[in-house]
Protein backbone atom coordinates (compact mmCIF):
# COMPACT_ATOMS: atom_id res chain seq x y z
CA UNK A 1 0.00 0.00 0.00
CA UNK A 2 1.14 3.33 -0.61
CA UNK A 3 1.45 6.16 1.78
CA UNK A 4 -0.69 8.52 1.73
CA UNK A 5 -0.14 12.01 0.03
CA UNK A 6 0.29 14.65 2.49
CA UNK A 7 0.97 17.78 -0.39
CA UNK A 8 -0.02 18.93 -3.34
CA UNK A 9 1.22 20.98 -6.35
CA UNK A 10 0.00 24.48 -6.98
CA UNK A 11 1.01 26.43 -9.68
CA UNK A 12 0.08 30.35 -10.91
CA UNK A 13 0.89 31.92 -13.96
CA UNK A 14 0.49 34.85 -14.98
CA UNK A 15 0.27 37.04 -18.49
CA UNK A 16 -0.01 40.65 -19.68
CA UNK A 17 -2.19 40.90 -22.64
CA UNK A 18 -1.12 42.20 -25.40
CA UNK A 19 -4.54 44.40 -25.54
CA UNK A 20 -6.15 46.89 -23.45
CA UNK A 21 -8.80 44.43 -22.17
CA UNK A 22 -10.03 40.76 -22.11
CA UNK A 23 -12.65 41.73 -24.37
CA UNK A 24 -10.61 43.56 -27.32
CA UNK A 25 -10.30 41.80 -30.65
CA UNK A 26 -6.89 40.71 -30.12
CA UNK A 27 -8.07 38.42 -27.35
CA UNK A 28 -10.74 36.76 -29.00
CA UNK A 29 -9.21 33.77 -30.14
CA UNK A 30 -7.49 33.12 -26.57
CA UNK A 31 -11.30 33.47 -24.91
CA UNK A 32 -12.70 31.20 -27.61
CA UNK A 33 -10.57 28.68 -26.33
CA UNK A 34 -10.96 29.32 -22.47
CA UNK A 35 -13.75 26.84 -21.69
CA UNK A 36 -12.33 24.14 -23.81
CA UNK A 37 -8.98 24.51 -21.82
CA UNK A 38 -10.48 24.70 -18.67
CA UNK A 39 -12.78 21.65 -19.13
CA UNK A 40 -9.52 19.68 -20.53
CA UNK A 41 -8.02 20.63 -17.47
CA UNK A 42 -10.91 19.55 -14.80
CA UNK A 43 -11.17 16.37 -16.33
CA UNK A 44 -6.97 15.74 -16.91
CA UNK A 45 -5.87 12.62 -14.23
CA UNK A 46 -4.12 14.55 -10.87
CA UNK A 47 -6.26 17.77 -11.42
CA UNK A 48 -7.79 18.70 -7.88
CA UNK A 49 -8.57 23.02 -8.24
CA UNK A 50 -8.41 26.10 -10.13
CA UNK A 51 -9.54 29.67 -9.23
CA UNK A 52 -12.55 30.83 -11.40
CA UNK A 53 -14.09 34.15 -11.40
CA UNK A 54 -17.50 35.19 -13.41
CA UNK A 55 -17.98 32.91 -16.42
CA UNK A 56 -16.13 30.04 -14.95
CA UNK A 57 -12.91 31.58 -15.57
CA UNK A 58 -10.03 33.75 -14.00
CA UNK A 59 -10.32 36.54 -17.07
CA UNK A 60 -11.73 38.93 -14.35
CA UNK A 61 -10.27 39.10 -11.86
CA UNK A 62 -7.14 41.61 -11.74
CA UNK A 63 -4.86 40.86 -8.66
CA UNK A 64 -2.45 42.98 -9.51
CA UNK A 65 -2.26 46.79 -10.23
CA UNK A 66 -2.04 46.01 -14.19
CA UNK A 67 -5.58 45.51 -15.36
CA UNK A 68 -3.34 43.26 -18.20
CA UNK A 69 -2.43 41.37 -16.18
CA UNK A 70 -4.67 37.75 -16.38
CA UNK A 71 -4.17 34.98 -13.87
CA UNK A 72 -4.12 31.35 -14.01
CA UNK A 73 -4.35 29.74 -10.36
CA UNK A 74 -4.79 25.63 -9.80
CA UNK A 75 -3.91 22.55 -7.88
CA UNK A 76 -2.94 18.88 -8.82
CA UNK A 77 -1.93 15.73 -7.50
CA UNK A 78 2.03 16.00 -8.97
CA UNK A 79 4.50 17.63 -10.75
CA UNK A 80 3.96 14.87 -13.62
CA UNK A 81 0.35 15.26 -13.51
CA UNK A 82 0.64 18.60 -14.23
CA UNK A 83 3.39 18.35 -16.32
CA UNK A 84 0.79 16.04 -18.93
CA UNK A 85 -1.63 18.40 -18.67
CA UNK A 86 0.55 21.52 -19.79
CA UNK A 87 3.41 19.94 -22.25
CA UNK A 88 1.64 16.86 -24.09
CA UNK A 89 -2.11 17.90 -24.30
CA UNK A 90 -4.25 20.32 -26.09
CA UNK A 91 -2.82 23.23 -23.83
CA UNK A 92 0.27 23.07 -25.90
CA UNK A 93 -1.17 24.52 -28.85
CA UNK A 94 -2.53 27.25 -27.15
CA UNK A 95 0.80 28.22 -25.55
CA UNK A 96 2.15 27.52 -28.38
CA UNK A 97 0.54 30.49 -29.71
CA UNK A 98 1.00 32.72 -27.11
CA UNK A 99 2.81 35.58 -28.37
CA UNK A 100 -0.36 36.52 -30.79
CA UNK A 101 -1.95 37.31 -27.07
CA UNK A 102 0.28 38.33 -24.78
CA UNK A 103 3.76 40.19 -24.31
CA UNK A 104 7.04 38.54 -23.88
CA UNK A 105 7.82 38.28 -20.28
CA UNK A 106 11.06 40.28 -18.87
CA UNK A 107 10.94 37.66 -15.28
CA UNK A 108 9.27 34.30 -14.79
CA UNK A 109 5.53 34.18 -14.96
CA UNK A 110 5.08 30.70 -13.78
CA UNK A 111 5.26 29.33 -10.26
CA UNK A 112 5.04 25.90 -8.45
CA UNK A 113 5.33 25.20 -4.79
CA UNK A 114 3.61 22.31 -2.28
CA UNK A 115 0.83 23.05 -0.47
CA UNK A 116 -0.61 20.27 2.23
CA UNK A 117 -3.06 18.22 0.76
CA UNK A 118 -7.07 20.10 0.90
CA UNK A 119 -5.15 23.71 1.36
CA UNK A 120 -6.60 25.84 -1.72
CA UNK A 121 -4.35 28.85 -1.79
CA UNK A 122 -5.72 32.07 -1.74
CA UNK A 123 -4.18 34.70 -4.58
CA UNK A 124 -2.28 36.30 -2.25
CA UNK A 125 -0.31 33.78 -1.61
CA UNK A 126 0.55 32.72 -5.25
CA UNK A 127 1.54 36.15 -5.66
CA UNK A 128 4.22 35.87 -2.90
CA UNK A 129 5.69 32.93 -4.39
CA UNK A 130 6.55 34.46 -7.98
CA UNK A 131 7.46 37.40 -5.97
CA UNK A 132 9.70 34.75 -4.00
CA UNK A 133 11.29 33.25 -6.88
CA UNK A 134 11.25 35.85 -9.10
CA UNK A 135 13.63 37.42 -6.28
CA UNK A 136 15.42 34.78 -4.94
CA UNK A 137 15.73 31.79 -7.51
CA UNK A 138 13.81 28.99 -7.20
CA UNK A 139 13.72 27.06 -3.80
CA UNK A 140 11.47 24.77 -1.87
CA UNK A 141 8.80 27.70 -1.01
CA UNK A 142 8.40 28.85 -5.01
CA UNK A 143 10.24 26.97 -7.73
CA UNK A 144 9.94 26.96 -11.65
CA UNK A 145 9.42 23.51 -13.92
CA UNK A 146 13.21 23.92 -14.73
CA UNK A 147 13.81 23.95 -10.99
CA UNK A 148 11.46 21.05 -9.35
CA UNK A 149 11.73 20.38 -5.74
CA UNK A 150 10.43 17.72 -3.85
CA UNK A 151 7.37 17.26 -2.14
CA UNK A 152 7.99 17.41 1.94
CA UNK A 153 6.50 13.88 2.01
CA UNK A 154 8.48 12.29 -1.65
CA UNK A 155 10.47 9.56 -0.58
CA UNK A 156 12.57 10.34 -3.50
CA UNK A 157 13.56 13.07 -5.65
CA UNK A 158 11.95 14.63 -8.06
CA UNK A 159 13.65 14.91 -11.90
CA UNK A 160 14.34 18.35 -12.83
CA UNK A 161 13.95 17.94 -16.12
CA UNK A 162 10.78 18.85 -18.97
CA UNK A 163 8.74 15.44 -20.25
Amino acid sequence: MLPMQTHHLAQMNISRMLAPTIDHPIMTEFVAQLNIINTLAEQSDGFIWRLTGEGNNATDLRPYDDERIIVNLSVWESVEKLQQFVFRSLHTEVMKDRRKWFEKPSQQTTVLWWVPAGHIPTVAEAKERLTLLNANGPGPLAFSFRDIQPAPDSPINVSNELI
